[in-house]
């Protein structure tokens, strides 16, 4: 269906039209570089251009009142000291004689992109726009904001489309308290914002930005605020709310839309945000957020003032609408010690509301962060600030690294008799495989045996695996009369021949192949039902669910709490997904496994089913296409001895895997500082 971008140049044309140092970086370039740097990179003409249209009264007036409209339709009449008086009344704003008609194209452009996603045309999409909205309050203005775009879209999408639930995810850096006042007392709009805050020292400077906002009434628990109380948060810090917070309470949501106020001044060498994520972890936010809602996202810009972090990060952003494989993440290293705070905090105060934390730990003991500190003289505040921006002028990142889609998005191998789905490619090895490889499948798999067609099969897996190596195909399919065999084949293969690591993802029980070295050149993670205390390795890790893969709650609990995290720590060259069988996991849950795992080894994913699965291939296919997984529905409770299960192995895992962190007590190794 494609990628919706939304651009007008009309929105640059108004400026701050005299001396305010805290509205100075809100500048028309802003949107140039973006869009500029998407033409550049050859994205912008692989979307679908929607025209802009201005919002109509009636559709601003879902989040503002009629007041305050009125109010705003007299700036482009008004002189310029009767402007500058009229933005005394708002905080950190201003107004041009321009700004009500480009405000009315922001929100229209929203809109635009809502329709596009919700009919059908695109799949997708990102409005670059200006001015922001998510500080917009019903009757105010605020940060460089004039109308909340997102607040309206929200609206709107539920009134003309009759949308349920909708999720709004705010990855700006600044606590977007327009939308949280908007939806605080709505339970069908669940609102996630990460913000630096520093014990409420850091703009807006709110009380109700903290991690104990949690909504209001019928709301409860669907406003959830991660507050960072330091700078520097890097990829590890933001992946791990993810992992650990974001995504579970998401899935368990399950909402119809996803609406992101995407801001970039949480990327690195922003002059507001001061934090160190480099601009390649949005494409890993943006591919984690894709699966939901049966892949209708909408991305909108907010903040973002350092101009070459942001359009490298738009630009990373739209890639990974576009469906091209997402760059190996950088700089993993584990969430820091006031980043597992400011997490437990969260996940301590919203574990009533949601059955996927109900295993959260307690609240910190009351002399670590998130409580307010005492304000420090101005003079040591200022040194501070002065010293922030300094340093933020000083930091230097490389470039993010090239995306290369490899010729061929999926290659399948299959028996004649099974039909390959649209969009893919049959692949058969060539005859002249090396004779030694032929040797060695012959000794270790087919035991001198004549089976012909086994061993033109294995010989087609230790091709396939070959080509993804070499970049020439991107993810994989194989049907195969042994399971066991194969992957036992495969991981041999990848240990030998490759100085590469090697992600195995096991569902279903099976005989693990052994042994599993202690090398780290393979880690297997397998989820059944069979118990085991017999972890043969650092780098085997069984995880045993009651009923199995049965339990739709109890696995995706399994792999946000496990799978995810260990895969982003290890960062594997190679994935390997293996469906054993009689898993019993369903085709929905299948798919969704498939695709998040896509997320890692710049989406190079093979996955191996037996021969008797082929209704399965087709619905396969399609994840490793990437089109978004069927919704899994509003998700239950999963079973208690699941949940303390994947809890044990959790904290017995976390010393040496950071990123499973979920507290900064003692015992968790508290985390590193950045």
């Amino acid at each position: 269906m494609g990628t919706a971008l939304i651009y007008d140049e009309e929105m640059t044309k108004y400026k701050l039209l005299w001396v305010d140092p805290a509205c100075k970086i809100e500048v028309p370039e802003r949107l140039t570089v973006s869009h500029e740097a998407l033409v550049k990179n050859g994205l912008a003409d692989r979307c679908i251009s929607i025209p802009v249209r201005e919002a109509t009264d009636a559709e601003i007036l879902l989040a503002h009142s009629e007041e305050y409209l009125e109010a705003v339709k007299k700036t482009p009449h008004m002189s310029l000291e009767d402007l500058k008086e009229f933005t005394l009344q708002y905080g950190d704003v201003y107004f041009h004689p321009n700004i009500y008609h480009c405000a009315k194209l922001a929100a229209g452009a929203a809109l635009q992109l809502v329709d596009g996603v919700m009919t059908g045309k695109v799949r997708n999409g990102m409005a670059l726009v200006r001015p922001p909205g998510h500080h917009s309050m019903r009757s105010a203005a605020n940060g460089f904001c004039v109308f909340n775009n997102v607040a309206i879209a929200a609206r709107y999408a539920k009134q003309k489309y009759g949308v349920k639930r909708v999720l709004i995810v705010d990855w700006d850096v600044h606590h977007g308290q327009g939308v949280q006042y908007s939806f605080e007392d709505d339970p069908s709009v669940l609102y996630f914002s990460w913000h630096r805050y520093e014990h409420q020292q850091f703009w807006p400077q709110l009380r109700e930005s903290d991690y104990d906002s949690v909504g209001k009434e019928k709301g409860a628990g669907f406003n959830i605020n991660v507050p960072w109380n330091k700078v520097g948060m890097e990829n590890s810090d933001y992946l791990s709310v993810f992992c650990h917070l974001l995504l579970p309470v998401a899935y368990e949501f399950c909402p119809d839309l996803v609406l992101v106020c995407a801001g970039f001044d949480s990327a690195i060498g922003d002059p507001e945000g001061e934090m160190c994520a480099s601009p390649d972890i949005f494409a890993h936010l943006t591919h984690l957020l894709m699966n939901l809602a049966g892949g209708k996202l909408c991305a909108v810009l907010e903040g973002g003032y350092n101009l070459t972090s942001l359009a490298q990060s738009v630009c990373q952003t739209v890639q990974t609408l576009l469906g091209d494989p997402v760059p190996r993440p950088a700089k993993l290293s584990g969430p820091c010690k006031s980043a597992l705070e400011s997490l437990q905090c969260v996940r301590s105060a919203h574990r009533q509301y949601w059955s996927c934390l109900r295993h959260a730990a307690d609240l910190p003991t009351s002399d670590i962060s998130t409580k307010r500190l005492k304000l420090t003289e101005e003079g040591e505040n200022a040194e501070k600030k002065e010293e922030g921006e300094q340093s933020t002028q000083d930091q230097v990142w490389p470039e993010p690294p090239e995306r290369m889609a490899p010729p061929v998005r999926c290659a399948l191998v299959l028996p004649d008799d099974v039909a390959c789905p649209h969009g893919c490619r049959r692949f058969s090895c060539s005859d002249d495989l090396d004779p030694l490889v032929v040797s060695k499948l012959r000794e270790s798999f087919l035991k001198d045996s004549d089976d012909s067609d086994s061993l033109t099969a294995l010989s087609s897996l230790i091709s396939l695996t070959e080509k993804m190596e070499e970049n020439e195909i991107c993810s994989g399919l194989a049907l195969v009369r042994d399971v066991t065999v194969a992957m036992a084949c495969v991981i041999q293969h990848l240990a030998t021949a490759l100085s590469n690591r090697l992600l195995v993802v096991c569902v279903g029980d099976c005989e693990v192949p052994s042994p599993i070295g202690e090398d780290g050149r393979t880690l297997v993670v397998q989820i059944g039902s069979q118990e085991t205390n017999d972890q043969k390795s650092k780098y085997y890790i069984p995880v045993c669910l009651k009923e199995g893969c049965r339990d739709t709650s109890g696995f995706i609990q399994a792999v946000f709490g496990l799978v995810l995290p260990l895969g982003y720590e290890y960062d594997p060259s190679l994935v390997l997904l293996v469906r054993m069988p009689g898993s019993g996991v369903c085709d929905s849950v299948w798919q969704q496994l498939t695709v998040l795992l896509q997320g890692f080894a710049q989406g190079h994913t093979l996955v191996l089913m037996q021969e008797d699965e082929k209704a399965c291939v087709g619905p396969t296919a399609s994840s490793l296409l990437w089109d978004p997984a069927p919704p899994l529905g509003q998700l239950q409770a999963p079973l208690p001895e699941d949940v303390e299960g994947v809890e044990r192995l959790r904290q017995k895992l976390q010393a040496e895997w950071k990123l499973l962190q979920t507290t900064a007590a003692p015992e968790a190794g508290g985390g590193d500082e950045h």
